[in-house]
């Protein structure tokens, strides 16, 4: 199989060599924890402690609030300090459960299982009840995608190792330190759907994982790696499905419409530990890089450890940062503080020295209609004349351009030679635009 890929896209710098040679370092966390309970897409968890319990590592701390929703699991043993709205990343206050370490990190009891043993209701309960969700950043309850209306109809499952954000080696360094549990992980999930193939799906730029996985599968009929085109967006959900499967989808339908089931490496891994293990979700593997941090590098955090504890390790600034963000640069967002915890979906702190975004605001000049983002726009829209629709508040027409239909990748401010923030415009404009249906 050649190199696969899809139309559009753009090739910003990589900037993986910071850290994507560190081998991971697990890191266990001081003083206090905080487990918001909306970690994940949906309804949030319910605490089922109280204030002044002790808790164990691995206990479940916070039930699912819904079918849509996913439990908590304390990621130390303890005692909870409080129940109460914490700030998180985004900047909101959001409920939270507050656990002082003890710090002998005293663990509950885990049920493993015999994969083959379980029908299929049983590894989607595991699933369920072990937190798993999407650890790629969208947080989706993994158990309800595993559950799609006809299983029979999904043709590919397909994980997605493409780590197309620059900067981030988080996924990079699973593949090459556990392979086993990718494989293992997706061959549960292809226990659920009797006609599916399972793609692992990795950029060329990761040759020594391509080569790893290629001979841990070399003997599994039903799992084959596939090598992409080292390009951005390649890893988000809509590319990825194009570039293995030749299918396209669109804003009003879900991967399963065109027979795919997509999930991060992370995700995967956590999958084996939940079903296999009866491990739930309490650990992640996360980057600490940009040329502002002295010792760019990967550790495996416990959930609920502040991203300032997670700096610290890595050495602290080498230089006062004029950016710091909670993921990659495309599409990552700026935090306003370190003081702030961990969740199941943050995968990397990125630090530059220098604000880009901002210094690029300062230059914009006018369009220049050179239709150089609508070439690398992966959806194929024209984001010169949505963000222009967006800037004048014209949501009828921004609609009728298929506006809707951004993927909010960032690829379109990237290419612009003028230096418009036309993504933020349209993201705007959609979400503007998504509050209204809700209304009514």
């Amino acid at each position: 199989m050649g190199l696969l890929t899809f139309k559009g896209g753009v090739h910003p710098a990589e900037g993986k060599e910071l850290s994507k040679d560190k081998p991971t370092r697990v890191l266990q966390p001081k003083g206090e924890l905080v487990f918001p309970l909306s970690q994940h897409i949906g309804a949030p968890a319910k605490p089922i402690v109280t204030v002044g319990d002790t808790v164990l590592r691995g206990q479940i701390i916070a039930e699912a609030g819904g079918f849509v929703s996913s439990p908590i699991a304390s990621s130390v043993s303890g005692t909870v300090k409080a129940i109460e709205p914490r700030r998180v990343p985004t900047g909101d206050m959001v409920n939270s459960i507050v656990i002082e370490s003890d710090g002998a990190f005293r663990e509950t009891e885990y049920q493993a299982a015999d994969v083959d043993a379980l029908s299929n209701d049983e590894i989607i309960a595991r699933v369920q009840n072990a937190g798993v969700v999407g650890m790629g950043g969208a947080g989706f309850p993994t158990h309800v995608k595993l559950s799609p209306k006809d299983p029979g109809k999904i043709e590919f499952v397909i994980v997605n190792g493409a780590e197309c954000e620059p900067y981030l080696t988080s996924d990079y360094r699973i593949m090459l330190d556990e392979p086993e549990k990718i494989v293992e992980g997706l061959r549960i999930m292809l226990k659920l759907f009797d006609n599916a193939k399972g793609i692992i799906a990795i950029e060329n730029n990761k040759p020594e994982c391509i080569a790893k996985l290629k001979e841990l599968t070399a003997n599994e009929s039903r799992i084959e790696v596939a090598e992409l085109l080292t390009k951005y967006p390649q890893g988000g959900e809509r590319q990825l499905i194009y570039a293995v499967t030749k299918r396209s989808i669109n804003s009003s339908m879900l991967p399963a419409d065109a027979g795919c089931i997509v999930d991060n490496v992370e995700t995967v891994v956590s999958v084996y530990n939940a079903v296999k293990l009866g491990k739930p979700v309490m650990n992640r593997v996360f980057t600490v890089t940009g040329d502002a941090v002295n010792d760019p590098c990967n550790f495996e955090f416990y959930m609920g450890t502040s991203f300032k504890e997670l700096l610290d390790a890595a050495g602290g600034f080498r230089e006062q940062p004029e950016k710091i963000i909670s993921g990659g640069p495309m599409m990552g967002f700026a935090l306003f503080s370190l003081d702030v915890p961990t969740t199941k979906t943050t995968s990397a702190l990125l630090c530059m020295t220098r604000d880009e975004v901002a210094a690029a605001d300062l230059e914009a000049t006018a369009c220049i209609n050179c239709g150089r983002c609508v070439e690398a726009c992966p959806e194929q829209i024209v984001p010169s004349k949505l963000s222009k629709f967006a800037q004048h508040g014209d949501k009828e027409s921004f609609e009728k351009w298929h506006g809707m239909e951004c993927v909010e990748c960032g690829s379109c401010s990237f290419i612009c030679p003028a230096k418009r923030q036309l993504a933020q415009y349209i993201k705007t404009m959609k979400k503007q635009i998504l509050a209204d249906r809700r209304k009514k």
